[in-house]
């Protein structure tokens, strides 16, 4: 595994497992939300999506790199053809709206400044009748939609060369990434 994208729903841990996994395979992380927020929570994904597909193709240019979130059409046009490995964490809904809410009530609470100038909104994210704006209503909408698209992109002939990794646990991931630690401390320095 050298191009690697995590991949999954809100509160997955997309980034904190991407990081840990760029660090035990000596790849570089990116994040694909830094790369598509900008100031006022404005998003390059509704402004100006042509840029945004330049971040992305700019920043995995590399030969080893781990990139961390959705974006699946923005990704796909700027570096899905080079990709070698997708791991999508496919963790039960009732964890997930559990850990957006913990996550956010805490980056609330701390006013930790989230890609650049942003700040969370804890009380925006209880607010499910707002629709795509609560990341709660994002979680519980999406999760269907966003596992039926990962078992059409498997059987799509277009991403052959794409090795697809399901993790659906907790515990699934933390042995998958002890197992990359392992194998990285034993493989022969070259």
């Amino acid at each position: 595994m050298r191009r690697i994208h995590v991949t999954g729903n809100s509160s997955s841990g997309k980034s904190t497992f991407a990081a840990a996994l760029a660090d035990a395979i000596g790849a570089e992380f990116v994040e694909l939300d830094a790369l598509n927020w900008l100031p006022d929570w404005v998003g390059l994904n509704a402004t100006d999506p042509d840029k945004l597909v330049r971040r992305f193709a700019d920043a995995t240019s590399g030969d080893t790199w781990v990139a961390a979130g959705s974006y699946m059409t923005f990704a796909q046009q700027a570096f899905w053809s080079r990709l070698d490995t997708v791991i999508y964490l496919d963790l039960p809904m009732p964890l997930l709206v559990w850990r957006v809410l913990r996550r956010s009530w805490q980056r609330w609470r701390s006013q930790e400044l989230l890609w650049g100038t942003n700040v969370e909104n804890f009380w925006k994210h209880l607010a499910v009748w707002r629709g795509e704006e609560s990341l709660v209503w994002w979680i519980v909408t999406q999760h269907a939609h966003k596992q039926r698209r990962l078992f059409d992109q498997v059987a799509d002939p277009q991403w052959r060369h794409v090795r697809f990794i399901r993790l659906k646990s907790t515990r699934e991931i933390g042995a998958f990434l002890a197992a990359c630690r392992t194998s990285q401390r034993q493989e022969p320095a070259p």
